[in-house]
């Protein structure tokens, strides 16, 4: 069965200025329907294997479903990670375990966007029930550097397609400025949920 593009929870300007309406159109349009095709082939190709039982081209199709299969999901989080109407810091039980893990807001923020800045893909903050933990992860393409059994719970996108066309290559103005739209309402809520399925 094949997946579909998920829809944006807001217009295409409506994170403007921060995020420009034409790159929103190119990033939900033409680079996420991409990683859903290349899911969805895939899909086709491992199904088409096992019927035939030729297995010949099994490692690039599961490359291939790995790659496609992450960059959707970490898009569709990208996507309701952010509200026109985000900014501000977190709240509640997510401000004091990031307070807790990182020692204060200020030293998350500051972790996080280097991680942002190194990554080639993704900045990741992840909960991992192994221990119980807050993360940062910097994840290059969508799958090179994620870790085993961590759930992202806010995600930022840092391949050139996502700033390029309004900041040029000043990737940290971008970042600076993801932090305007970030809907801290979703982390908390993608928080909270995960926690607690493994309390």
């Amino acid at each position: 069965m094949n997946q579909g593009l998920v829809k944006l929870p807001y217009d295409y300007d409506a994170l403007t200025p921060y995020i420009s309406e034409q790159v929103m159109e190119w990033h939900h349009d033409v680079h996420h329907q991409g990683y859903v095709d290349g899911w969805n082939s895939a899909e086709e190709g491992l199904q088409e294997q096992r019927e035939e039982g030729d297995f010949s081209g099994t490692g690039a199709l599961l490359n291939s479903f790995t790659h496609n299969f992450c960059g959707n999901i970490l898009h569709e989080i990208f996507w309701h990670n952010m509200s026109p109407n985000g900014g501000g810091r977190p709240e509640d039980e997510l401000m004091e375990r990031i307070e807790e893990e990182f020692g204060s807001y200020e030293n998350w923020k500051k972790e996080f966007k280097q991680a942002a800045k190194s990554a080639s893909g993704w900045a990741l903050l992840v909960y991992i029930p192994y221990n119980n933990s807050l993360h940062n992860v910097a994840v290059d393409k969508h799958d090179d550097g994620a870790v085993w059994g961590a759930h992202p719970i806010l995600a930022v996108d840092v391949w050139e397609h996502s700033y390029y066309h309004d900041y040029g290559p000043d990737r940290g103005e971008f970042i600076d400025n993801f932090f305007e739209v970030v809907d801290w309402s979703d982390v908390q809520e993608r928080y909270e949920d995960i926690s607690q399925k493994f309390e």
